[in-house]
């Protein structure tokens, strides 16, 4: 399936979506006061006005969940759990929110663009360095769409396995109870022997999802070849954001 075809596919569950969010809209409002401890009361009051009252467009738009397992780009031996919610915005041009459960209260941990092998082809050598390949992820069957049926994940992921990913978070969820710092660059692997088996079990075990079934349902998605310049973590360096002062301009 061509991303061309999967963008008639998603806009049509968009829709489907944006509907049942709009007809939600209360249930969800009480279930988010119930994560509101501590919250002023006034502050839950707004809340409950504004699911009632207001249309979250790029929120509702946001059809798609994949659930996967991210790394650090400068450091392979941390590895998180990665919640994606994502719109098709253009045929090459997936765009994520991403959050560290799939949950009332999850804490959005960054973003993710998705692209096409043909767009990313097309970026400059410096630009690639920031880009991870997704053969494996969904080879493997670590990343997945929870609830949604196997042919049409299956169809999905004949396209997805060809694109690549750009990622940043922005809390480092593994080691701070709080958003310090700069964003960081993640990566996702690339070969068997990677990913911490445990890490794998358990966000199964939390997701309601076999990796293994997965892996094997998917062997005939054939595995494409990586494009030169993705994954740059695998030659020993890579870039990662830092912190440093800089004159304002005026």
């Amino acid at each position: 399936m061509e991303l061309t075809h999967l963008k008639s596919f998603t806009t049509g569950l968009t829709l489907g979506i944006g509907g049942v969010a709009a007809a939600l809209a209360g249930r969800r409002a009480v279930s988010n006061l119930k994560t509101s401890k501590g919250h002023p009361w006034k502050h839950r009051v707004l809340d409950l006005g504004s699911a009632f009252l207001q249309r979250k467009y790029p929120l509702e738009a946001m059809s798609t969940y994949l659930d996967g397992l991210h790394i650090y780009a400068d450091d392979t031996g941390r590895q998180v759990h990665a919640a994606h919610f994502c719109i098709h915005l253009e045929h090459d041009l997936h765009q994520c929110v991403i959050f560290d459960r799939n949950a009332y209260d999850a804490r959005l941990i960054g973003i993710e663009y998705i692209i096409s092998e043909d767009r990313f082809r097309s970026l400059p050598e410096e630009e690639k360095e920031l880009w991870h390949s997704h053969h494996y992820e969904i080879k493997s069957g670590i990343l997945t769409a929870p609830g949604v049926p196997e042919i049409a994940e299956h169809a999905y992921f004949e396209d997805l396995v060809k694109t690549y990913g750009k990622t940043f978070h922005i809390w480092q969820y593994d080691v701070h109870d709080f958003p310090y710092g700069a964003p960081q660059l993640m990566m996702g692997f690339t070969e068997d022997g990677q990913v911490r088996e445990e890490l794998v079990r358990e966000r199964d075990r939390e997701v309601g999802v076999s990796t293994q079934r997965n892996r094997e349902r998917r062997e005939d998605i054939p595995m494409p070849e990586v494009a030169p310049g993705a994954n740059s973590w695998e030659t020993g360096t890579t870039v990662q954001p830092t912190l440093q002062e800089t004159p304002v301009k005026r």
